[in-house]
């Protein structure tokens, strides 16, 4: 393990996955259930990247041991992964994927690949705890050819996949062209991908947080 300190952006996103935590244990499961919206699927895609780099983490503005971050709106991406109930799934594990700033993603034919930010991680991997909370940090995701901005997101317990979906932001104008998103004919399941992406109270830098709950059609027996 490397003795080089850890840079004060990383720092702080440790802390607040702390903060995050001891807020989600306050939570009481299955309060909410009537309300729960099931996250509807969406498809992969071809770019859920065909190698997958050496730092698959959670924080995917830096990689390794690097000092020079990635660029783009910083975004805290957090959620809880749920049952149908609304009681929390733990030791599943979340991954996301997206393109970095300039458009192009982890993949070898992403079609803007010599543009890549190689700073940026562009997948991350985090498995649940008893709160069935998950933590990423990331950027905002921009647009590119034939799409509106969006995260892909996938669930897996073991090798087994529950879910593949995908975020999007909400109120942005690329949304209303978008097949994949207007593809889903439920208007509360739509919703339920539609995300504010807001400014983080007290950053100093224009950091945003994204707050996406992802609602599996589980069963207790199915956990």
């Amino acid at each position: 393990m490397s003795d080089s300190p850890i840079p004060s952006s990383r720092r702080r996103f440790l802390n607040m996955m702390g903060l995050g935590v001891g807020a989600a244990a306050l939570w009481r499961p299955g309060v909410f259930a009537q309300a729960l919206v099931e996250t509807p699927r969406q498809t992969e895609g071809p770019f859920y990247p065909d190698r997958l780099p050496l730092d698959t983490d959670n924080d995917l503005l830096i990689l390794n041991d690097r000092i020079t971050p990635a660029v783009g709106e910083v975004t805290h991406l957090s959620g809880r992964v749920l049952d149908g109930r609304g009681d929390p799934l733990s030791g599943v594990v979340v991954e996301i994927w997206q393109v970095d700033n300039n458009g192009a993603y982890l993949h070898s034919g992403t079609s803007n690949r010599d543009r890549r930010d190689v700073n940026f991680q562009g997948f991350g991997r985090f498995e649940t705890g008893s709160t069935g909370e998950y933590r990423f940090r990331t950027i905002k995701p921009v647009p590119y050819p034939g799409r509106t901005p969006h995260i892909h997101v996938k669930v897996k317990r073991g090798d087994r996949e529950l879910l593949t979906t995908q975020c999007y932001v909400k109120g942005h104008p690329g949304n209303a062209g978008d097949g994949l998103l207007r593809g889903i004919r439920d208007a509360r399941a739509r919703e339920s991908v539609l995300v504010d992406f807001a400014p983080l109270p007290d950053s100093r830098t224009g950091e945003l947080a994204a707050r996406f709950d992802i609602v599996l059609g589980l069963t207790p027996a199915a956990h």
